[in-house]
């Protein structure tokens, strides 16, 4: 190869790096307004996503945030029709289902964008090249009805949920609906064996789709407590003065999930998604989150230890990235808890 058009190629590369990497969050309003907006798919109720995207639109008037919410699986079916039909609705993505976004990177369906304070960010929470990042970090850990169990007596072990005062009274979402909670189970019967499950179903356990209702199932008292609660939902309810707290299992390591988002490379509105995303992860956003972030320069949420002080584990992408174990582990959990019956997480 000649020295010219190496320099060229170089060139090439460097020039693409840096339109991949940060701009300030007005050089990027100033491209974006002259598309005016966005259309944001994200997992979950569409009411989850309106406060920040109504702020959003207060700060950036010239932009108009369009919001899908519905459950991963339905909504990860629509960008892969769009993607077929080579016409994207979709901006971008907001997924619990991380491996939704390894897929679509390797399919070539994603756009490498590393927003400032991408540097900042735990390698175990984004693509390397930029193709997708966390948008925040999760535990599930346990959570108690305060009005039905005291704190002393909160579950601080997987074992505990077995005592028969909880026969009836416990609730999650079901594991082969949700990948999230799947790896909460998981984990439970690598430590404790497929036995475990025989015991739990013998409490007669409550199934739920999506950690919503799981937490407004404890909150309200229909059940006492879960093994499945996710740091957003509870602390939400917390917030509006619902009975519900967190229980961080002593003896057990607390499962770590994270919630990913990335913009589609055919995006209709790429620059809108460029600024929306940079918006999301910039530092002092990520501070009023309430939620873990995937920055290490961010503190953790008010009355918690930095997340990796804690005992966690934080295997959630390898985990959903093995599919013959996800789909083996879907088909065993289905045998044993059922088909879905109890719908209505996403409201």
């Amino acid at each position: 190869m000649g020295a010219r058009r190496l320099a060229i190629i170089v060139a090439a590369i460097l020039s693409s790096a840096c339109l991949a990497r940060a701009q300030s969050l007005d050089a990027l309003y100033a491209d974006a307004r002259k598309e005016g907006t966005l259309n944001l798919y994200g997992a979950g109720p569409a009411q989850n996503y309106e406060g920040l995207a109504r702020a959003f639109e207060q700060k950036y008037p010239d932009i108009k945030v369009t919001i899908t919410g519905g459950y991963s699986n339905e909504l990860n079916a629509r960008v892969e029709a769009q993607a077929k039909a080579g016409h994207f609705e979709a901006d971008m993505a907001v997924f619990q289902t991380v491996q939704d976004f390894v897929r679509w990177k390797a399919a070539g369906l994603l756009a490498s964008f590393k927003p400032e304070g991408f540097d900042a960010i735990d390698p175990s929470f984004k693509d390397p090249d930029g193709a997708f990042v966390a948008l925040y970090v999760s535990t599930l850990s346990y959570a108690y009805n305060t009005k039905g169990v005291a704190a002393p007596d909160a579950p601080k072990s997987a074992l505990d949920f077995l005592d028969p005062k909880y026969q009836g009274k416990l609730v999650s979402a079901y594991p082969h609906d949700d990948d999230a909670t799947l790896y909460v189970f998981w984990n439970i019967i690598r430590r404790h064996g497929w036995d475990y499950m025989t015991r739990y179903m013998a409490q007669k356990p409550v199934f739920i789709q999506g950690h919503l209702g799981v937490a407004r199932s404890v909150a309200s008292g229909d059940t006492l407590v879960t093994l499945d609660a996710s740091t957003s939902t509870v602390s939400n309810l917390k917030r509006a003065g619902q009975p519900i707290e967190f229980a961080f299992p002593d003896l057990e390591p607390t499962p770590v999930f994270t919630v990913t988002s990335s913009i589609f490379r055919d995006a209709p509105h790429p620059a809108a998604a460029r600024l929306y995303l940079s918006y999301l992860l910039a530092r002092e956003q990520q501070a009023r989150s309430g939620f873990f972030s995937p920055r290490a320069d961010v503190p953790p949420p008010a009355g918690m230890k930095p997340l990796f002080s804690n005992f966690v584990i934080n295997q959630y992408r390898e985990f959903v990235t093995n599919e013959p174990l996800i789909v083996d582990l879907r088909k065993r959990f289905e045998a044993i808890t059922g088909p879905v019956r109890n719908a209505g997480g996403v409201k």
